[in-house]
């Protein structure tokens, strides 16, 4: 059997052991990265194929006819043409609760970050804006409590209810969840609560909460799911987080909501392209934290 790891090094630091992989895929070759053009030559005649982030295309597949088996390690099945493996009899696998526990902290993280206002007030730390003050402390941006306040959950999958838990846990957040299509609002169950969130439209969601985190797939329904229309229904201090993926959202219409105060924050780890190129990338805006007048 002759099997690659195109891009191992996006989930290794030299940190993992891959006895067990080895064991089931003897000989298989563990590449640190694969370049776009060095794809197609890694992939000869192979019959297993893993990867993190590479696109595997109809072409690519056609062009290993021995091709067997194409493993994700991580959640997304995007960048597979999974109708062409479909056609050509070629096994997709992914990983459906991958880094499950590091995703809930990363947006706990991210929420913080926009509420205590972290990043302002580290600045006037270091730019001499807390100096130049007459009093002790740096009044300026408010921080925000989350105690009580709503978190919107769209996407109630494994991470989604692993946010939606950690919220409510650690910062007394309610929650409420984005309904399925085809489903009627209401409650559901939750195996960490006797009472389960409460299911609502995605429009009373936007209307309603102070924090929206995305947790859906990327499919053709959900793509551009979160547009200028969709951005005018939240409160104008509400946060948006998206550790999904970046096509959820309309960028242009996101920067616009936020440069024109429409919007609280944003915290976007994920875009529609990646590595950013043509200026696809929201540069954060700069805010003030100014001292108090005398």
């Amino acid at each position: 059997m002759r099997a690659v790891f195109l891009d191992f090094g996006t989930v290794s630091h030299d940190d993992l052991d891959t006895a067990q992989l080895e064991r089931v895929l003897p000989g298989i070759t563990l590449y640190g990265t694969s370049s776009d053009a060095e794809v197609e030559e890694r992939i000869a005649d192979c019959e297993f194929i893993l990867t993190n982030k590479l696109n595997i295309t109809r072409a690519r597949m056609r062009a290993v006819p021995g091709l067997r088996f194409i493993g994700l390690t991580a959640t997304g099945t995007n960048n597979v043409d999974l109708e062409a493996a479909r056609e050509l009899k070629i096994a997709v696998c992914n990983i459906r609760d991958y880094c499950t526990v590091s995703v809930a902290q990363h947006v706990l993280g991210a929420i913080l970050m926009l509420t205590h206002r972290f990043r302002e007030y580290g600045q006037a730390a270091s730019d001499g804006t807390w100096a130049k003050c007459e009093q002790f402390s740096v009044p300026g941006a408010p921080i925000r409590e989350l105690t009580g306040k709503v978190l919107g959950i769209v996407g109630y999958g494994t991470l989604g209810k692993a946010v939606a838990r950690a919220a409510r846990d650690a910062l007394g957040m309610r929650v409420l969840v984005a309904e399925r299509p085809g489903t009627r609002p209401g409650r559901e169950s939750d195996t960490a609560s006797a009472i389960g969130p409460v299911r609502v439209t995605v429009d009373e969601l936007l209307r309603t909460a102070d924090v929206v985190s995305l947790h859906c797939p990327l499919t053709p329904a959900t793509t551009g799911m979160i547009g200028a229309r969709e951005l005018a229904l939240m409160k104008p201090e509400a946060l948006l987080i998206n550790t999904a993926r970046g096509a959820l959202v309309d960028l242009a219409a996101l920067v616009a909501a936020l440069k024109g105060g429409d919007l609280g924050g944003a915290a976007i780890d994920v875009l529609p392209q990646e590595p950013p190129v043509d200026g696809s990338v929201c540069v954060p805006l700069k805010v003030e934290v100014p001292c108090a007048s005398p």
